[in-house]
């Protein structure tokens, strides 16, 4: 025979000729030479030798233990003084009563939501991460999500977590910010058959994600399409001079068009204008020559009004003098006088008649 002690939070297991007999608690035993004690540490999680059920069916070992079963669809929460130690997968689980506080939580992963008294901070856990599918909407977002294929709700801004399982999960996001789409190198012809390349620009918010994501493909696509079909249709009804003349009331009447269609998405348009009309090289060097030839006349047209009216002012400055005497001979020596400031010296020839002449124009009363 030999003696066994079984110390403070330990627990033996009796086993005799390859068979389970008993189970031994703290205190001192004596064992036949065909049994062996096999001791296992209570503050550590049981591994039977044998079938754990064969065990259970001893009812002094069974009430030692807590036994923890976890189904094909589930996943158990293991915490340890209340702290979480770690995940249990299906099967069946023994750990030793009394020196450590075990409590467990069954999570079902056929549920598609993670339950709200579950504290998210476990999720982030790397034991729980291969269970978890997350989803992120971000403040300026908004989504929404289709279960097995079918649209189930719409998510707000924040996290969202959902166990993995067969269920399909699909979350598609929208950004909700003001946003920017142009309709670039547009070829069109006008009424009069010019050809011109067209850049078209709209600003946009999305205003109904559910229109706009699961009613809609792609809506950024289906709003370019509309935008360029409605560039096409009302440029082709105006001539180049009425493009170019009613260039803000196209931009303008675009705006309308293409604002009802968007609605029909969950898109509403903010601004929509026309960025550049490019015109091909021969008529740009056309309008080029009309417009120089428009300023000439313009400057020509002015040129003519300034002479016209010159002469119309020295016409009746005339007949003013001739009216006056006084007003003439006033007139004479204002352009003497004018003329006297440009000389220094005058010399004189020709006799007494030329100072003569100068003695009429100043003393006109003599």
């Amino acid at each position: 025979m030999k003696k066994v002690r079984i110390n403070a939070g330990k627990v033996g297991i009796v086993i005799k000729r390859d068979a389970y007999k008993n189970v031994l608690t703290e205190g001192n035993y004596w064992l036949m030479p065909n049994e062996k004690a096999v001791v296992y540490d209570m503050a550590k999680p049981f591994m039977p030798p044998f079938e754990l059920n064969i065990l259970l069916k001893d009812d002094k070992l069974a009430a030692l233990l807590i036994v923890v079963k976890v189904g094909d669809n589930e996943i158990a929460l293991k915490y340890e003084d209340g702290i979480f130690k770690g995940v249990l997968v299906s099967g069946k689980y023994a750990f030793w009563k009394g020196v450590i506080d075990y409590s467990f939580k069954k999570i079902d992963l056929s549920v598609k939501e993670i339950p709200e008294e579950l504290d998210l901070n476990i999720l982030q856990k790397p034991e729980l991460i291969s269970y978890v599918r997350a989803y992120v909407v971000e403040s300026y977002e908004k989504g929404i999500m289709f279960l097995d294929g079918k649209y189930d709700r719409v998510l707000d801004a924040g996290i969202y977590y959902f166990w993995k399982n067969a269920i399909p999960v699909t979350v598609l996001k929208a950004d909700l910010r003001q946003l920017q789409l142009e309709v670039s190198g547009q070829e069109i012809l006008t009424r009069d058959k010019a050809a011109l390349r067209v850049n078209l620009y709209a600003q946009y918010k999305v205003t109904d994600v559910v229109k706009a994501l699961a009613e809609c493909k792609d809506y950024e696509k289906q709003l370019y399409i509309l935008m360029q079909l409605a560039l096409r249709e009302y440029i082709g009804m105006f001539s180049l001079d009425e493009l170019l003349e009613k260039k803000e009331a196209v931009s303008e009447n675009i705006l309308k068009v293409i604002s009802a269609a968007a609605g029909r998405i969950g898109i509403e348009i903010l601004a929509c204008g026309i960025r550049d009309i490019i015109l091909p090289g021969e008529v740009k060097e056309i309008m080029n020559q009309v417009l120089i030839a428009e300023k000439k006349a313009q400057a020509n047209i002015i040129t003519r009004r300034e002479e016209t009216a010159s002469t119309r002012s020295l016409l009746n400055t005339a007949r003013l003098m001739e009216d006056n005497a006084m007003l003439f001979k006033l007139k004479e020596m204002e352009y003497v006088e004018k003329i006297a400031d440009k000389i220094n010296t005058i010399s004189l020839s020709g006799g007494n008649q030329i100072i003569d002449q100068l003695r009429d124009i100043f003393s006109p009363g003599k």
